[in-house]
């Protein structure tokens, strides 16, 4: 387990990765099942695990069981651990779609313009201007079965986001 979290070039994660494995990947999940590496709630920030040390994290119907009012800082949480360039591949049924619906756990509906609040190219991103990702080419994309994929990079911030703008909120406040 030590030596998949110390990889030099990155490590592979797999969030809410339940009774899933793949192959070179460490496996994070809220339930102590067997092959899980990290037991941790996706919900409870911060994660056990470094800054900038994940190369891939995969969210594999992970997304639809996260409150809503935590999204901001479960992407926020995913970028402070993600490497530059880092890719984050989200899978999960489209909201409204007959696999939300028959869910009693999900909780968070996204559509294809959800993801334009974490990307700061679109107007949407200034509602919130979270830790930014930007939207791969391409995607989202939509299957017939209603579920929909998406993958996101991690960008650098301007000054002007996040951290920048609460520095200079601080300072005009002294």
């Amino acid at each position: 387990m030590k030596s998949k979290l110390s990889s030099k070039k990155g490590i592979l994660l797999d969030i809410g990765a339940g009774e899933t494995r793949r192959r070179g990947f460490v496996t994070l999940d809220k339930r102590r099942l067997a092959g899980i590496d990290i037991v941790h709630d996706l919900e409870k920030f911060p994660y056990p695990i470094a800054d900038e040390t994940c190369l891939t994290i995969v969210a594999s119907h992970v997304v639809e069981h996260i409150k809503p009012w935590l999204m901001i800082d479960f992407f926020n949480e995913l970028w402070r651990i993600a490497k530059f360039d880092g890719q984050l591949a989200i899978s999960m049924p489209y909201g409204f779609s007959d696999g939300f619906l028959q869910d009693p756990t999900h909780c968070n509906m996204c559509n294809y313009a959800t993801w334009q609040y974490f990307d700061p190219r679109f107007p949407l991103y200034n509602v919130y201007k979270p830790r930014p990702w930007q939207i791969e080419r391409g995607f989202p994309q939509w299957q017939e079965s209603g579920n929909m994929e998406v993958l996101l990079i991690k960008i650098k911030e301007n000054k002007g986001d996040a951290d920048g703008k609460a520095k200079s909120r601080k300072a005009k406040t002294r």
